[in-house]
């Protein structure tokens, strides 16, 4: 008599942590099933595992009665018609950080949160885990190389590694053991509005540790002679790095791996994807070193063109920036002009602000653009151009050899395929 698997529906399966959990049930012999709104190479991915995912508008038939349990972005509305008809249904519905609280549970669990570096940081920690021997469950917002260019490693031990974000106050539904602290800064101003409430809820979370639980923030973490020895070893440029490594490192002193085994396992780090990424490519039969990056805060730009610059003084930087969201480039764009305006590099492109769809205010976007962005900027080699027009004016301008940065959180990284 063969045993009926549990069947779990995903609402926005694409999200990269969405898509994280939905691989770690799919692992544990669960039946998934997904929707979204666009078509990506994530939900391709997950396609080729056989997982039956519906694309385009959610639809009321996308969810069948034999789903026990729904899983939703925190990015889906709660008028989302399957959500309403998983109501209907009286299915079991949780939004992703509250699933994901459930597992931190069961498990000794890390959890890595701070305005920047967490991914990076994330995937150091669950490799050196690995290496150490100590298997853990990993889920992070990038894809690692190590884990078969994949979010999600799924372990037989009792250690759990998840990247804890902090908007819409999502970490305060986990139960960790340790807590890592990358830094604080002001961002994800929609929901916080100001940088009291972001410390604000930072000291909240500090409190869901578990009984015995330990709080690891840069004054842990923060040592001249040790970042002198891992800026010889790491492959992956920029002080920021050198920051995550550090924080992964004491993390693993605390769990009492060798630093022997520490240090041996972030030399041989390799990065994540869309984190310094760094491809060769031809255009015209020149070629080029192109670099993919992530970063969409000001403070995360200046520190990626920081390390272009360290790592290649000598070469001409292009930058392609594409703003993410309306709200964050409204919020923070005094940051954003000083950072371009004090950025060292020899041109810079701006293409339109990527819409995140149901996090956008109207009178917001009325308010902001990339004209407007680069109009304060103010510089000679500072020009917009719509994304359908980049690829056309690097094949045109481009000398050979210089360094371009493919730069935002959104689907830039794409215009180059």
């Amino acid at each position: 008599m063969s045993v009926k698997k549990l069947k779990i529906h995903f609402i926005g399966i694409g999200g990269i942590g969405v898509s994280a959990l939905a691989k770690y049930y799919l692992k544990n012999g669960y039946q998934i099933t997904g929707s979204d709104l666009v078509s990506s190479e994530i939900t391709e991915t997950l396609k080729k595992t056989e997982v039956k995912i519906f694309i385009g508008k959610h639809k009321t038939k996308n969810l069948s009665k034999d789903v026990d349990l729904v899983i939703y972005s925190p990015a889906v509305k709660k008028n989302n018609s399957e959500l309403k008809e998983a109501k209907k249904l009286k299915i079991k519905s949780q939004s992703y950080p509250e699933n994901l609280g459930e597992l931190t549970k069961n498990y000794f669990t890390i959890a890595v949160s701070g305005t920047h570096g967490k991914s990076t940081t994330t995937a150091m920690l669950g490799l050196l885990l690995t290496k150490a021997g100590l298997d853990p469950t990993v889920i992070v917002g990038t894809k690692v190389k190590e884990f078969g260019n994949s979010n999600c490693r799924v372990g037989k031990s009792k250690y759990l590694v998840i990247e804890a974000c902090e908007h819409k106050e999502s970490f305060l539904n986990y139960h960790p053991n340790i807590i890592i602290i990358t830094n604080i800064e002001a961002e994800h101003l929609d929901y916080f509005k100001n940088f009291n409430n972001v410390l604000r809820v930072f000291k909240k979370f500090t409190k869901k540790l578990k009984k015995n639980g330990i709080l690891i923030t840069e004054k842990e973490y923060k040592n001249t002679e040790i970042a002198k020895k891992l800026k010889k070893i790491l492959k992956v440029p920029g002080e920021y790095n050198i920051s995550n490594a550090l924080a992964a490192l004491a993390t693993a002193q605390v769990l009492k791996i060798p630093d022997k085994i520490s240090f041996k396992s972030l030399s041989e780090f390799k990065g994540s994807w869309r984190r310094f990424e760094e491809k060769n490519l031809k255009i015209n039969n020149l070629k080029f070193k192109i670099i993919f990056d992530y970063a969409h805060h000001p403070t995360e730009i200046k520190a990626t063109l920081q390390a272009a610059k360290e790592k290649y003084p000598k070469k001409k930087i292009w930058c392609v920036f594409q703003p993410h969201q309306y709200q964050r480039t409204f919020y923070l764009f005094k940051d954003f002009v000083k950072t371009f305006k004090e950025a060292s590099i020899d041109k810079l492109i701006i293409t339109d602000i990527y819409d995140v769809a149901g996090r956008e205010e109207k009178k917001i976007k009325e308010k902001v653009n990339s004209k407007k962005l680069i109009k304060a900027i103010d510089k000679p080699q500072a020009i917009y151009l719509p994304k359908k027009k980049i690829q056309q004016y690097l094949k045109t301008n481009l000398k050979g050899g210089e360094v371009i940065i493919i730069m935002g959180a959104g689907d830039i990284y794409k215009i180059l395929s």
